[in-house]
Formats: structure tokens, sequence, C-alpha cells
């Protein structure tokens, strides 16, 4: 079982930007594809982003926007999330999980991080 550890959130005002780090421990890092979700109070968990295990691949649901960017580094076992131009509706707990595919449905993942906390302010 593979472990996940966020780290990076915080509180930003609107049009601000984060940077979210996922630190995996394990080897099978570089075969996983990695995927970030966030869950806002009284909402389902959704999802936000994905990326293959190589790297050379990603999705974005669609209200990123080109506002977020995933991506990783398999030579130091860690996932980004890169969040700019945030907006107040962003604010949530962010999650990375590991699956063996890059998909959408949180189902395909089965590994979760503890979560790191994103609040954005108007």
């Amino acid at each position: 079982q593979v472990q996940l550890v966020e780290s990076g959130g915080g509180l930003v005002q609107a049009g601000g930007s984060l940077r979210l780090s996922c630190a995996a421990s394990g080897s099978t890092f570089s075969r996983s594809a990695m995927g970030w979700f966030r869950q806002a109070p009284g909402k389902e968990r959704e999802f936000v982003a994905t990326i293959t295990g190589s790297g050379g691949t990603t999705y974005y649901a669609d209200f990123v926007k080109g506002r977020f960017t995933i991506s990783r580094d398999n030579g130091k076992n860690t996932v980004y999330l890169q969040l700019n131009n945030l907006k107040p509706e962003d604010t949530a707990v962010y999650y990375c999980a590991r699956g063996w595919i890059a998909s959408t449905s949180k189902d395909r993942y089965d590994s979760w991080g503890q979560g790191t906390q994103v609040t954005v302010s108007s």
C-alpha cells in the first residue's frame, strides 16, 4: 500500500496562486497514474486533474480552464498541482490519489492522501 502526503495548501486571495505537492512512498510511483481531487463542505469529492505514469498525458476538469497544471517528478516520487488565478469557489480540501490508469473517476484510485486545505478569500 502506497502512502501519500500532500502539502502546500493555505489561505490565498482571489487571483493568487498555490503549488500543491504530494509525496509518495514505494517503488511503483513511476508506473502509477496520479490524480488530484477536491471536496468542498457539503459537496461530493470531484475530479480536478490526472497524469499518466510517464507524465506524457494529462486530463483536467472543465472548470480548470487552463488555470491549473498537474506535473510529476518520478525521481522524487512527487506529483504537483499548480493552482493559478484562484477563485473563492476553488476553496476545498485537495486530495491526491494513486491509480493504475489515468481516470476522472475516483473509483479508479486505490490510495489517497489525507488532504490539504485550500481557502480562497474574495
